[in-house]
């Protein structure tokens, strides 16, 4: 009895996770009874549903409730936008859709980041409190949620925007209701993408729910090759080289030279590339394994170019949404709007006020009105701030999306500047034009090195830790102590140096390893999968490592 309830209950210490056997062994379980009944297209679809909801039950507890709301309410939302034929209302079934799924998303991830803004601002002392703990200890006439902590659920910025990018395409007439709620909590829910994306759109994954399942040689080839490397990006390249080093010096930068956190910050690189690739090539390829195509979300980003390519090669599914449904309502590099004006204004506001001088109020107010009168004489000028405003608006949500903290902020708005730099730099760049391997290889260091340098303020802990990191850069660099250190940490720079090794490959490389293992024997795959197990078990340790982008 004891077995059973810890196989079906909520367990924070043994969620199903894809480094873990158990969700091996789920999976394996669940593919056997998917086999049996596949052909019947509505009892594949309403056991996958079910089989979705145990899943996230499993990995997130009672928060498979709100799942379950964010489904039903959505559903009836789409098909009254889709219903109504007068503007007004048709505009107002759609604002209260976002309205609803974005007060869940902050209410959850952000109000702590809020309630501390307003105290540093106002200097209240205003606390949190979860009010649907309340109510639960209420219901229940007990204490037993805590009431002083608000716990996000994983995964809820994915859902939230899938939820989001289906009433948004029916009210832009893209796409038609689903008929059967079942088929709509499917979408949503899909277990292989649910916690972690990728973002999957309406317009791209409903129909394949009325299409029959058909797996293919060449898709079981593909499938099987994506989820081999993700679990070699995952558990070897991500997880071995966090838990034998980056965590000892990230989590205390002052006790290392600047060499060695230099070392730690190229490897975060690796790490946060080999864990968020890692877990949607491991997605995707068990959604293709039922027959389901999920969306590309990684292209090689470490081959990019400039920081404008880099977005375009990296989490490809956020970048494009925020590019359809923030970026170019705002206005994109054509116009602005009323909503872009009134973000830059609480932006600035809100500097204003956390500055606490009256000085940089001043000066921003000069800086402010300076462009805007310039703006209104000259062309040129007005359309550089349409072009840029709209731009590092959507890189500092994009950043505050990331995680609720200023750090966030501060990322998305350097890679912001980092984008609009590179549009001005490439028109007197000697190297723009040039084709060449040193050209070519100069581009993708420089930008490479700049996505690094600012993803200290994703990885840091806090600010401090962050001004500890620099500090120990700029004074105690260690040159001296460089090749100790080298071989101290010998195996992990081993595996660092492989892992962007086998990034940096030329792509028709990669294309004949692909095909050399598609057409290898049913015998030699399998003996691939058994090695590359081996080697992940070596890897790991009992150290638990969750995925990166489970907080997002």
């Amino acid at each position: 009895m004891n077995r059973l309830t810890e196989i079906f209950a909520f367990s924070e210490a043994f969620p199903l996770i894809f480094t873990q056997a158990a969700f091996w062994i789920f999976f394996g379980v669940v593919y056997l009874g998917f086999v049996l009944i596949y052909r019947e297209t509505r009892i594949r679809t309403t056991y996958l549903f079910m089989v979705s909801l145990f899943f996230y039950y499993k990995t997130s507890g009672l928060f498979v409730l709100l799942l379950l709301f964010t489904t039903i309410s959505n559903f009836l939302l789409g098909k009254a936008i889709f219903r109504e034929k007068r503007a007004l209302v048709k505009n107002a079934w759609l604002s209260i859709s976002v309205i609803l799924n974005l007060f869940f998303l902050f209410y959850f991830k952000y109000a702590d980041f809020l309630i501390d803004a307003l105290n540093d601002l106002l200097g209240t002392k205003l606390v949190v409190t979860n009010v649907l703990s309340l109510w639960g200890n209420a219901l229940l006439n007990s204490d037993y949620f805590r009431v002083d902590t608000i716990i996000l659920p994983i995964g809820i910025s994915f859902f939230t925007f899938q939820t989001i990018t289906y009433c948004v395409d029916i009210y832009r007439k893209k796409l038609e209701p689903i008929n059967s709620m079942i088929d709509y909590g499917f979408f949503i829910s899909f277990f292989p993408h649910l916690v972690a994306g990728p973002i999957v759109r309406a317009a791209e994954f409903i129909p394949q729910i009325e299409r029959p399942t058909l797996v293919k040689r060449a898709e079981f080839n593909w499938a099987s090759f994506l989820i081999l490397k993700g679990l070699i990006k995952k558990m070897i390249f991500a997880d071995f080289i966090a838990m034998h080093f980056l965590d000892k010096v990230f989590d205390a930068p002052s006790m290392f030279n600047g060499f060695t956190n230099l070392m730690a910050l190229f490897g975060y690189s690796l790490q946060i590339y080999g864990d968020f690739s890692g877990y949607t090539d491991i997605a995707i390829g068990l959604a293709l394994l039922m027959g389901f195509h999920l969306p590309l979300n990684f292209n090689s980003p470490y081959k990019a170019l400039n920081c404008g390519e880099f977005w375009k090669r990296w989490h490809i599914s956020l970048s494009s949404f925020l590019r359809d449904y923030l970026y170019i309502p705002l206005g994109g590099n054509k116009t602005g709007s009323y909503a872009s004006i009134l973000i830059t204004g609480l932006i600035l506001t809100g500097v204003a006020l956390a500055s606490g001088s009256l000085v940089v109020t001043l000066a921003m107010a000069f800086v402010v009105f300076t462009f805007l009168a310039l703006s209104s004489y000259f062309d040129t000028v007005h359309r550089y701030l349409i072009m840029n405003i709209n731009l590092m608006l959507t890189m500092l949500i994009g950043g505050l999306w990331h995680g609720a903290s200023w750090k966030f902020v501060i990322w998305g708005g350097l890679n912001g500047l980092g984008i609009v730099f590179y549009k001005y730099w490439k028109n007197i760049s000697p190297w723009e034009k040039s084709n060449s391997y040193l050209a070519v290889f100069w581009k993708i260091t420089l930008t490479f090195s700049f996505i690094t340098f600012t993803r200290l303020f994703f990885r840091g802990e806090s600010m401090e830790h962050i001004a500890s990191w620099y500090n120990q850069v700029s004074n105690n660099m260690g040159w001296d102590e460089a090749i100790r250190v080298l071989i101290e940490y010998k195996g992990v720079f081993l595996v660092m140096l492989l892992g962007y090794i086998t990034h940096w490959l030329p792509n028709q490389l990669k294309s004949r390893i692909f095909e050399s293992y598609s057409e290898s024997p049913l015998l030699i795959k399998a003996g691939a999968f058994v090695f590359v197990a081996l080697i992940c078990y070596q890897a790991y340790s009992a150290s638990f490592q969750p995925f990166i982008y489970f907080q997002f």
